[in-house]
């Protein structure tokens, strides 16, 4: 059990890998996606593919995004 209470199931709609990091897109909602960056060596030890079904969990103080 978690005390997050930000957590949002989906499947993974895509996984690109870099050198050292990968970014995690899932597909939460029809028109929603949440994007994680996660060590690439996470990804490996999970096995996370497309199609995966998986729990975004945002565990934040804050989150800030400005355009102006």
């Amino acid at each position: 059990m978690l005390s997050a209470r930000n957590q949002f199931t989906g499947k993974i709609k895509a996984v690109k890998l870099g050198a050292v990091m990968a970014e995690v897109i899932i597909k939460v909602a029809p028109k929603i996606e949440v994007v994680s960056l996660i060590s690439r060596t996470s990804v490996e030890n999970m096995k996370l593919k497309k199609g995966d079904k998986v729990t975004a969990i945002i565990k934040s103080t804050e989150v800030m995004v400005s355009k102006e």
